[in-house]
């Protein structure tokens, strides 16, 4: 196809160019609009087709004039046309990410030279890998509000996965497809190794699920997809990602000025995880390249980087022990203390700050 957009007018191939990028940010919105209703839907073992979207405060029928990706929010400014509820800006953000995705994905056939990314030699792979890129994105939202991770995305994307790597074997650099295969069924076993090999040492270190069972079936799919030196460099992103999100999340703490006996926070890896994964799928090729220059520049001024990183590794390690320490204790006072009878859970949803409702874990187990 580029050969032959290469052979027409340079007018038409502008046009024809831009109508493709135009229809992959509409179809990219659109599916981010089914994957809000995903989202919510899908933890409470509601359908996603059945009813139609409706309002929460009125329980009106919205139209599909006024469920529009993206514009119809704006247009409205985030309230119900009918009863002004509020509409939580979140639904804008997942449907404008999802376009995004999209149109990075089929830049990366078209003109990955654009934007530095990953280039994808097989234009077949663009709808499996817009299915990964949605999936992911609803993963790390469900995780976000549930802290759960889905199966049906992690076995499911596995088999898919495996089935690609088998029918389009460039995917892992090979040309036979049993090659491709062994390279994905090496990767996914490599994945969910590792990753139970994390979840088991963490329980064991912290007396409690440090690394959830979900990670680690998405590890799995994430080996089977990228391969096993692939799911290596994702885990290790994923692991600077939830540094960062670690400490974030603690300096606000601090800011609100949070009560000491909150105990210690619960942060899900899955927002880590499938941030590290969408960057490796666009941009992986950098990774290798930036830790070769980063051993180099620390060979050749080994002294300087000895000064800085001695220091830093001491107050890491001492900060380390101190949250394994407040970890293990919370996790023991937890263990100790019985639940009071009469204070029962709340019954029914609860409106969290920003619009979207939290349940309880009884709430999720009656959906479900």
């Amino acid at each position: 196809m580029n050969e032959w957009l290469i052979n027409l007018p340079e007018e038409d191939a502008t046009f024809l160019a831009r109508v493709a990028i135009a229809f992959v940010v509409c179809l990219g919105a659109v599916i981010g609009s089914f994957l809000n209703v995903c989202i919510y839907r899908i933890p409470l073992g509601q359908s996603v087709s059945r009813p139609r979207s409706h309002c929460f405060g009125c329980g009106r029928t919205i139209p599909w004039y006024h469920n529009l990706p993206i514009l119809s929010w704006f247009i409205l400014r985030g309230r119900c046309a009918y009863c002004k509820s509020p509409i939580s800006f979140r639904y804008p953000c997942v449907e404008a990410l999802t376009a995004l995705l999209f149109l990075l994905v089929f830049l990366m056939w078209g003109n990955p030279g654009l934007l530095a990314l990953n280039h994808l030699q097989t234009p077949e792979l663009i709808p499996f890998l817009w299915l990964f890129a949605a999936s992911t994105v609803v993963n790390v939202m469900i995780d976000i509000d549930h802290r759960i991770l889905l199966d049906r995305i992690s076995l499911g994307g596995t088999l898919l996965a495996l089935a690609a790597s088998a029918a389009f074997p460039t995917l892992h650099g090979y040309m036979l497809w049993h090659q491709g295969l062994l390279a994905s069924l090496v990767g996914a076993a490599a994945g969910f190794g590792l990753g139970f090999a994390i979840a088991w040492l963490g329980e064991r270190i912290f007396l409690q699920d440090a690394f959830g069972f979900g990670d680690v079936k998405w590890l799995m799919l994430f080996g089977a997809l990228f391969g096993w030196h692939g799911m290596l460099y994702i885990l290790m992103i994923a692991a600077f990602l939830g540094l960062l999100m670690g400490l974030g999340a603690m300096l606000a703490q601090r800011l609100r000025r949070a009560p000491a006996d909150d105990g210690p926070l619960a942060i899900p890896f899955g927002p880590a995880l499938g941030a590290a994964a969408l960057l490796w799928l666009l941009w992986g090729r950098w990774v290798p390249r930036a830790l070769l220059w980063l051993q180099a520049h620390a060979l050749a001024h080994r002294q300087a980087v000895l000064l800085t990183l001695i220091p830093l590794l001491l107050l890491a390690t001492g900060w380390l022990i101190w949250r394994v320490r407040a970890i293990r204790r919370a996790a023991l006072e937890d263990g100790l203390e019985p639940l009071p009878a009469d204070d029962p859970a709340p019954a029914g949803p609860a409106p969290s700050p920003d619009g979207a409702m939290c349940y309880t874990k009884a709430d999720k187990e009656d959906a479900q």
